[in-house]
């Protein structure tokens, strides 16, 4: 098949940034790159304008990230709260996806949020706390924190409610390491005994 040089005019992911000189397929390029205006022929022409497309793209990039940061900054430190039916095990009747959250963070910071930029791997589905991420580019993105909590329940009782976790789990910790403890200590005496009556028979 064959290649074709071309000169990139857009930032293509996983191709190049604008002003970049590329060896592409010919289909590649003749379908896709050039009818969308993200690249044009590589003739000797358009490489002299290649400089000035790469300062372009370099500003625009500029742009891009710094209002990329000013988002990330009006994100970053939300705190959302979800109130959900949930049986006794704290599993929820139901699930919050990222569609909602990105609905609800929308109206907390006044501007469009992308569901797919939020970083969930599935729907939310137990009451609790939770630290997710909104990525923006590749290197900017902004923490914010989702509450699912009980109907009529508010941000402090899902802080108790975790808590509350958190000294069950080291409670369990302590037990465990106890009872690792207590076990470790019987080999040990059971070992001694072991070889003070071998070495009985010896004598």
């Amino acid at each position: 098949m064959a290649r074709t040089k071309v000169l990139l005019v857009q930032d293509v992911l996983d191709l190049g940034e604008a002003g970049d000189v590329r060896v592409v397929a010919g289909g590649y390029a003749r379908n896709y790159l050039m009818p969308r205006g993200l690249a044009i022929l590589a003739t000797r022409g358009a490489l002299k304008q290649a400089e000035e497309i790469r300062q372009a793209g370099m500003r625009r990039r500029a742009r891009e990230r710094a209002h990329a940061e000013s988002q990330a900054a009006l994100v970053r430190g939300q705190r959302l709260l979800f109130g959900a039916r949930a049986g006794e095990n704290e599993r929820l009747y139901g699930s919050v996806t990222a569609h909602e959250i990105a609905d609800q963070l929308s109206e907390a910071v006044g501007f469009e949020v992308d569901r797919r930029r939020i970083q969930l791997e599935h729907p939310l589905r137990d009451l609790g706390i939770y630290t997710l991420e909104l990525r923006f580019m590749a290197d900017v993105s902004a923490a914010f924190q989702v509450a699912v909590v009980r109907e009529g329940e508010t941000w402090t009782a899902a802080e108790a409610r975790e808590a509350a976790k958190a000294k069950a789990r080291a409670e369990k910790e302590a037990e465990d390491a106890a009872a690792r403890a207590v076990a470790e200590a019987e080999e040990t005496a059971q070992e001694e005994a072991a070889a003070e009556e071998a070495e009985e028979e010896e004598e």
